[in-house]
């Protein structure tokens, strides 16, 4: 099969196994930053549209795929309270990838999915929530800063700390401007030296360090990292300084996995496995983790 075939119409769920990926449509292609696409993806029923969004939760991942070219692994970028359709963001980084950023609006790719665990976004009624990312780390982290937008009287303050290497690097422009002039949101934006433009008006600094100057209030907090392995590393330092708790503190590894359902082994950390465990998971359980250094 070419890598321009169209995929064929999938059976209804009813007679779906866990296999069988559903076919979407690409409603909507966006640009991000260099080799980051969002793209947003229609259902191919009405009846597959109201099953994936009962069973969705934020923080879950899908399985993104191309006829010929395969399937790659990422998150859900869209939250459970937007529900015409689902979003993705991804890096062009390899066979896969490259793939689905060649599609073309109208034209079709695979999905399986909600797959894994999510973010406990319930339990946090009442409690301010502080969101530190790095590049495209911040993907994740959008699905659940809209959660909880759309469910602002819910929750308390919400801290943004959102970093890339370049200003060019930086995802949802668009956004990051909505949300900076949201009542409760305090936003913090900030480049590596040397990432800056003449009109940059943000932080110039690595992530960790700008979480410490910033400084917010851990009492009554939850804290969500993501971003690279490293930049993730680090920023659990100064977080763990600022009074953040490790039951209280979440991450995602949803970079260890490949097949999604806990059949290929790639994921596998000690006794779990990231895909059926993960990918969401507390800092004080990743202590518990060997070898889990993201």
């Amino acid at each position: 099969m070419s890598p321009d075939t169209e995929p064929t119409t999938a059976p209804t769920r009813e007679h779906r196994n866990v296999y069988q990926p559903m076919v979407m449509t690409i409603a909507d292609k966006r640009p991000e930053a260099p080799a980051v696409q969002t793209l947003q993806l229609a259902f191919p029923t009405e009846d597959d549209r109201k099953q994936f969004f009962e069973a969705y939760q934020v923080g879950q991942f899908g399985i993104y795929g191309v006829p010929g070219q395969g399937e790659c692994v990422f998150c859900v970028a869209s939250p459970p309270t937007r529900t015409d359709a689902i979003e993705c963001t991804f890096r062009k980084a390899g066979r896969v990838t490259a793939a689905l950023a060649d599609r073309e609006v109208g034209q079709k790719i695979t999905f399986r999915g909600p797959y894994g665990n999510h973010f406990p976004v319930d339990d946090w009624a009442g409690k301010n929530v502080l969101f530190v990312a790095g590049g495209i780390g911040l993907a994740p982290l959008r699905a659940v800063i809209w959660n909880i937008l759309d469910r602002r009287d819910e929750f308390g303050r919400v801290d943004i700390v959102y970093g890339a290497r370049t200003v060019d690097d930086l995802l949802y422009k668009d956004e990051l401007k909505d949300w900076e002039q949201r009542d409760g949101v305090n936003l913090t934006l900030t480049v590596d030296p040397g990432g800056e433009t003449d009109d940059w008006k943000g932080q110039i600094g690595f992530v960790p360090n700008v979480l410490t100057e910033a400084a917010p209030d851990p009492e009554n907090s939850v804290a969500l990292v993501c971003g690279p392995p490293i930049m993730i590393k680090f920023t659990l330092v100064p977080l763990d300084q600022l009074g953040f708790a490790g039951e209280d503190s979440y991450t995602t590894l949803e970079n260890r996995m490949k097949c999604g359902i806990g059949k290929c082994g790639r994921c596998n950390v000690g006794s779990l496995y990231v895909c059926k465990d993960g990918p969401v998971f507390t800092v004080a359980q990743l202590k518990e983790m060997p070898h889990a250094d993201m």
